[in-house]
Order: structure tokens, then C-alpha cells, then sequence
């Protein structure tokens, strides 16, 4: 069981940058990757970037040389960095984490942090 709890969201002027975050308690020591999503309204749920525990990194063509994921192992957070925002990126982000249990793969998913970039 993972509990996910993003922040960092909000309001930002096109070409502006925020910084999202997300945390995880519970069995942390079976996360094998974490990534992020984002959903606008009557869109479906894209992924934007994923991270794996060894470190390596891939992103949405639409974000990349725009957005960094990142991780502090130590916090147990993922973060995303997002610059050059334009009025697209506009969408809810959900962070996003595997879990490898045994054989088994669980997904757990946060409660999503809102990003209205404006013209």
C-alpha cells in the first residue's frame, strides 16, 4: 500500500515555470517506477513523464526539453519541473507509482494537483 500526495500546482502565465511534488509513504521499498499524468477536461489521461527506481527517465514528446522529473530518494518524493508553460499544458497532474510485490504489480495514484497556465 503507497499513499501519494502531490502539490506544487496552481496558476501561471504562459512561458512561466512551476514545480510539481509528490510524496510517498507506506511500502516505498516496493515502488520500481513513478510518473505523471495529466487530464483536462474531456481529454483522456496522458502520460507526461515516468521515472524508474534506478533512475532512468522518458518523457511525452509534447514535454520534452520543457520538463525534468526528478527524484530524492531519501524524501521519498518525485518532483516535476515544467518551464515554458503554454496554455496546453493546462490539466490536472496525477502522480503516479508501480509497485512490484512478489510476482504482483500494483498501481497507485495521488489525488491530482490542478495547473492553469494563462494567455
Amino acid at each position: 500500500q503507497v499513499r501519494l500526495v502531490e502539490s506544487g500546482g496552481g496558476l501561471v502565465q504562459a512561458g512561466g515555470s512551476l514545480r510539481l511534488s509528490c510524496a510517498a509513504s507506506g511500502s516505498v521499498s516496493n515502488i520500481r517506477a513513478m510518473a505523471w499524468y495529466r487530464q483536462g477536461p474531456g481529454k483522456k489521461r496522458e502520460l507526461v513523464a515516468a521515472i524508474t527506481s534506478a533512475g532512468v527517465a522518458n518523457y511525452a514528446d509534447s514535454v520534452k526539453g520543457r520538463f525534468t522529473i526528478s527524484r530524492d530518494n531519501a524524501k521519498n518524493t518525485v518532483y516535476l519541473q515544467m518551464n515554458s508553460l503554454t496554455p496546453e499544458d493546462t490539466n490536472v497532474y496525477y502522480c503516479n507509482a508501480l509497485l512490484r510485490v512478489g510476482r504482483d504489480h500494483d498501481d497507485y495514484w495521488g489525488q491530482g494537483t490542478q495547473v492553469t497556465v494563462s494567455t
